[in-house]
């Protein structure tokens, strides 16, 4: 006789669609419940614990927050993301922002300050990094730093590591990918890593966007934050979106998704292009 499939009760989806929309500001979908349950599914086996009701009841216990929070919030979110995804935006960085914030001192007098958040495995930043080196090559009086945040630790590991196969790289330029990737030794491993002049140039910590302090010391130039509040219900989206107009200096960039949209939020921002917004200056 066949083994009946674990499901999650209603009464289960409902605490976790609360817990995830508290600590994460996540709107889960019934739609979802399927994908919740093959995810945390592997999180059962590899605690080794009788059922998701199980897992459930754990995960609201203090025991459960603190030994298994990060391998719950890895299992619930989504780590979608490429190499020069929405490729527009870079050539829009590299001929329109940087040569506006340079008349402004931005990269000479200081660094051009940038953030990547909800970066998932590193795909966003380090193609910031690249296209800004390449962009500034034998100009080198524009300097910028790069600080790049998830949510979610195992996928920041990973982006720290910065090795990836060479299938996710086709998306890169070949000028880009004889510059700034380096392959194994071992011609079999198919995997290449991001050179260490670009390494340098990316910080990465761990971030919840539903945190009151971001903790940022300077105001930032620019804000990447791609594809990110389609997964916040629109209360939040306007909460998390105003924060982080709060930590970007009057003037800088927010670069957004373009399937989002800001219609209807009470933002100080003004949008100049296609998914790019600037801060208001009053």
């Amino acid at each position: 006789m066949a083994r009946a499939v674990d499901t999650i009760s209603e009464r289960d989806f409902r605490r976790l669609t609360q817990l995830i929309g508290s600590e994460c500001g996540i709107a889960l979908a019934p739609a979802k419940r399927i994908t919740l349950e093959s995810r945390l599914r592997k999180r059962v086996r590899v605690l080794g614990l009788p059922s998701l009701t199980a897992y459930c009841d754990y995960i609201h216990t203090d025991k459960g927050r603190e030994r298994e929070w990060p391998g719950f919030i890895d299992a619930i979110t989504t780590h979608k993301t490429d190499f020069f995804r929405e490729p527009s935006h870079f050539e829009y960085l590299v001929a329109q922002v940087i040569p506006e914030l340079a008349r402004g001192g931005a990269g000479v007098h200081r660094p051009v300050l940038i953030w990547s958040a909800a970066c998932s495995t590193g795909e966003e930043p380090w193609t910031v990094a690249m296209v800004l080196s390449h962009a500034v090559s034998g100009d080198h009086g524009c300097r910028f730093r790069i600080w790049a945040t998830d949510i979610s630790i195992p996928v920041l590991e990973t982006a720290r590591r910065a090795v990836y196969r060479e299938s996710v790289i086709d998306p890169v330029p070949e000028a880009f990918r004889r510059r700034y990737l380096l392959r194994s030794r071992n011609r079999h491993a198919g995997v290449v890593r991001i050179a260490p002049e670009i390494r340098a140039l990316v910080e990465f910590r761990q971030l919840n966007l539903m945190d009151e302090d971001y903790g940022f010391a300077e105001p930032l130039d620019i804000v990447f934050c791609r594809n990110v509040m389609i997964y916040f219900e629109r209360r939040i989206q306007e909460r998390v979106l105003n924060r982080i107009a709060m930590n970007l200096r009057r003037g800088g960039f927010l670069l957004m998704g373009h399937s989002e949209s800001l219609n209807g939020l009470d933002l100080p921002l003004i949008q100049v292009a296609p998914a790019v917004y600037r801060r208001a200056n009053g």
